[in-house]
């Protein structure tokens, strides 16, 4: 077990495992991911993000 919150996108039940404890599908982190400003690819994410508006 991590020390992570994770929601059940079904349910929308908050866990600690990565099995929803009340319907069994897989859960997703809640938390963002993590900020660099050296991020390499930021520049082509932010591109195909436009392209999918």
């Amino acid at each position: 077990m991590t020390g992570h919150i994770r929601q059940c996108p079904i349910d929308h039940t908050y866990t600690l495992l990565k099995v929803c404890p009340k319907c069994g599908a897989a859960t997703e982190s809640v938390h963002p991911a993590r900020y660099s400003p050296q991020d390499r690819y930021g520049k082509f994410r932010r591109v195909v993000r436009e392209w999918n508006r």
